[in-house]
């Protein structure tokens, strides 16, 4: 397999949309909560000389719509089990995966519910904030971003929750020069972004924060878990969990080029350090 190849998947409840490309062994790549394969595009193409890339859009957001009413308290379990139907629909009976943010979440719950499928799991500053000192505190600014976003809308609840979590204001987008169009790829890929915002806030930011890894079903499973975070994050929320893993599991967080979404921002290095700690 090397061009690139898109298709869906019916799975139960909802259909799923994946893309594949490249050649050598199955790398999963699992969205965070843009939920879009959009943002792995330069990730996936600087790597898939090395691996064959899989990226698949968790169920609820851009081309993979839910059949069924939504049921927030599962939707981690099927996410994980999602992924797994995609590595049957590919022909992978193992992978590396690499998730990042909510989709750090969803590679721990997949490593644990399908540890045979997983040949090494990268959770990428997975927002497990219950696991820290502060987690009630931190839960409830999730629960006002949610407020916000029910009285004042996706743009208001976004700056609230750039400003508490990560002490900025959302970047704005830079004006494009007089007749200077963005590609129809990139302007349809924002906006799924901009839908896929507000199901995130309404579906997903108090319920996945709130998750609880199975720490004993991971401790035997450590030899195939990398945590990782931004080398630029450090003094962040989202980098904070996993520091709290590392100790409970015996394990370091490695650090990636970037802060929580460096693989947008630095695509190139990121893919360099991908591809070295997996050479490991």
């Amino acid at each position: 397999m090397t061009d690139l190849i898109s298709r869906t998947l019916d799975v139960p409840g909802a259909r799923v949309y994946y893309e594949a490309r490249g050649t050598g062994p199955v790398l999963l790549l699992i969205p965070g909560g843009n939920g879009d394969v959009g943002a792995y595009e330069r990730l996936a193409s600087d790597i898939a000389d090395r691996f064959t890339v899989v990226a698949y859009e968790r169920r609820g957001f851009s081309r993979s719509p839910i059949g069924t009413p939504i049921d927030d308290t599962d939707r981690i379990h099927a996410d994980a089990d999602d992924a797994a139907r995609v590595l049957d629909a590919v022909g992978a009976d193992t992978a590396y995966v690499f998730g990042s943010s909510s989709g750090a979440i969803v590679a721990l719950d997949l490593l644990t519910r399908h540890p045979g499928r997983v040949v090494t799991a990268i959770a990428h500053e997975p927002p497990l904030v219950e696991l820290t000192p502060d987690g009630p505190e931190l839960t409830t600014v999730f629960d006002d971003v949610h407020a916000t976003l029910r009285r004042d809308g996706a743009e208001a609840a976004m700056r609230e929750f750039s400003t508490r979590v990560f002490g900025e204001q959302p970047a704005a987008r830079p004006a494009l020069p007089p007749g200077v169009e963005l590609p129809r790829p990139l302007v349809d890929m924002m906006a799924r972004m901009q839908t896929n915002l507000v199901f995130w806030i309404e579906h997903e930011l108090r319920a996945y924060p709130r998750y609880q890894p199975d720490l004993e079903a991971l401790r035997p499973l450590k030899g195939k878990l990398m945590l990782a975070g931004g080398e630029d994050s450090h003094d962040t929320v989202p980098y904070r969990p996993n520091l709290v893993l590392a100790e409970q599991l015996g394990l370091k967080v490695v650090d990636f080029p970037g802060d929580h979404t460096g693989y947008t921002y630095d695509p190139a290095g990121f893919a360099a350090r991908l591809l070295e700690v997996l050479g490991r």
